[in-house]
């Protein structure tokens, strides 16, 4: 849904709802400006070879290190793939948690 506002002094503008909403809580004192874009992932590692994310407060999900090779799967226990490193394993788990979970903004 779409809302248009037409003024003499202005331009017709068109405006999304998710940034109606943000612009009310805003206004309301709900949502701070500053507010974060996206949640934080927080690791830590549970055993050896094994690193739990912690994504704004909820379970993320898992990377499993067997030999050279790091096995992710999400908070859903969805296979997300098989990294050559710890980096590349978490950066893609957390590009997934943003894309599945958008609206977990909270921060620890």
């Amino acid at each position: 849904m779409s809302t248009s506002v037409a003024n003499s002094h202005q331009a017709e503008v068109t405006v999304d709802t998710a940034t109606i909403e943000v612009i009310t809580g805003i206004a309301a004192g709900v949502v701070s400006p500053d507010a974060p874009a996206r949640a934080h992932v927080v690791w830590s590692e549970a055993d050896t070879g094994l690193w739990a994310a912690n994504y704004g407060g909820y379970y993320g999900g898992v990377i499993d290190q067997q030999g050279a090779h790091f096995f992710v799967s999400d908070t859903f226990g969805q296979y997300v793939g098989d990294f050559r490193s710890l980096h590349e394993a978490q950066d893609r788990l957390a590009e997934r948690l943003h894309d599945l979970l958008p609206d977990v903004r909270r921060t620890l």
